[in-house]
């Protein structure tokens, strides 16, 4: 028998329940408990219902668990839902490229920056990601220590600049990366303190190092844009795409957008690559069953010789332990979206200006999707056991119309240089704990090392 109002309106509940979430401050409400451990927040929310309520600073928030829900909040992100502002930190370095931008001119950057990442050029690219690694597993040898984390960043930004702008040399590497680093470190502090609340015009110190970081890389972008104007002949890197794009009037991506991209796929190219091997490396270090298992997958596929594009769809094996490695620590933890008017989820209405929140860490960690949730198990995308995944339970690069355009390139990337370097070596990474620290990406807190040991057969 249906329940109703004196108004004669349906008066149930409509939805999932939305229940309350750990009691905040005033003014602040519940970004004190975020800003201290991002992480163990998500996972306290998560462990709240399907939907729970909180507050980040003075906004209403609300925190999903399901990934059917999940699912709905990426698809209807340039629907019921807008791409939030996150804030004078993220658009000083990002500008308004196209992970930023929204509506109809979102539309048409994505549409002009996506052809230069669809598989047939992430195959014309495979060829730069294995040489780079090549180089870089050649100057290693037997019981030498190396800072795993300095020299994935250092390969991953090789590649990135070799690619993305079409130069090689070791002073661009550095300048860009250097001005790179600083920046996506206080995009990440800013994002998780006080930062995030206070209005953009307070400065503070850390706004002024973005600022400086920022104009490091504007001044190398216009230098490197203008030097590919200047060729004569078409190179065949990301910027040089970039530059010849037109959407379908005809016009062209502006220098400053071009920027934006450049930065964009720059991060999504090294920043997400490089901290995914690193735990990839910190995990095979730690789980032996998989190390072996990944070498005679490299062993019987490869032989004696070094991957290439073709070799990808024959590595499985290789391929899970980066997918096992992102649900674990997956290098992008938090999406959002702002609801719009005749916003829901679930059936739920979401208030006009509601922040609806979702996170990879607390959901690829759910022991309602994964056995053995924290366990380190590649295995568990083969066969019926990775079929019984829910979509949306992995979603390290989002999902719906805005999904990353980079995926293919970060897969493709990961595996080849974890199948070139494991080929050879086994790293055998300090057994000290390494914690995660959620900046614009999930970094170790520390340097990670490790002792190179060179396989036998």
């Amino acid at each position: 028998m249906t329940t109703e109002s004196a108004a004669g309106v349906d008066a149930r509940p409509q939805g999932p329940e939305l229940v309350p979430g750990p009691r905040g401050v005033p003014l602040l409400g519940n970004l004190p408990q975020f800003g201290k451990d991002p992480l163990a927040f998500f996972e306290l929310l998560r462990e709240r219902g399907e939907m729970v309520g909180w507050r980040f600073g003075r906004t209403s928030c609300v925190f999903l668990t399901e990934p059917d829900h999940i699912g709905e909040l990426m698809r209807e992100i340039e629907g019921t839902f807008e791409q939030p502002d996150l804030g004078i930190a993220f658009r000083t370095v990002m500008g308004n490229g196209v992970t930023v931008a929204k509506g109809r001119d979102w539309r048409r950057k994505r549409s002009l920056v996506q052809p230069s990442v669809r598989p047939k050029q992430v195959k014309s690219y495979a060829q730069t990601m294995a040489s780079c690694a090549i180089e870089v597993a050649e100057t290693w040898s037997d019981g030498q220590r190396i800072d795993i984390k300095g020299e994935m960043a250092t390969l991953t930004r090789r590649i990135a600049v070799s690619t993305i702008f079409g130069v090689d040399t070791e002073s661009d590497s550095e300048t860009i990366g250097e001005a790179m680093e600083v920046a996506l470190k206080e995009i990440g502090a800013e994002f998780s303190g006080l930062g995030a609340v206070l209005p953009d015009w307070v400065p503070t110190p850390g706004r002024a190092r973005i600022k400086k970081a920022a104009a490091v890389i504007d001044a190398e972008v216009a230098r490197i844009v203008a030097a590919h104007r200047d060729a004569p002949d078409e190179r065949p890197d990301l910027l040089s795409r970039l530059l010849t794009a037109q959407d379908e009037t005809g016009v062209r991506l502006t220098d400053v957008e071009i920027r934006d991209e450049a930065v964009t796929l720059y991060i999504g190219g090294h920043e997400t690559t490089s901290s995914t091997l690193v735990w990839a490396w910190h995990l095979l270090s730690r789980n032996p069953g998989a190390r072996a298992a990944l070498g005679e997958e490299l062993d019987r596929v490869l032989g004696e010789r070094d991957p290439g594009f073709e070799d990808y769809a024959d590595l499985p094996y290789t391929q899970a332990v980066v997918k096992e490695t992102l649900r674990l620590y997956p290098t992008i933890w938090l999406l959002t979206g702002l609801a719009k008017e005749g916003a829901s989820i679930g059936g739920r209405p979401m208030p006009k200006g509601t922040r609806v929140w979702s996170s990879q860490w607390a959901t690829h960690r759910d022991a309602r999707w994964y056995k053995d949730a924290d366990a380190f198990r590649p295995e568990r995308w083969a066969g019926a056991e990775g079929e019984e995944i829910p979509e949306y339970a992995w979603f390290p690069f989002g999902g719906g119309p805005r999904v990353c355009l980079g995926a293919r390139f970060a897969m493709v990337e990961a595996v080849l240089i974890l199948a070139v370097i494991a080929r050879r070596f086994e790293l055998l990474v300090d057994q000290e704990e390494i914690r995660p620290v959620p900046s614009l990406t999930l970094q170790p807190d520390r340097e990670v090392t490790a002792v190179v040991r060179g396989r036998v057969g």
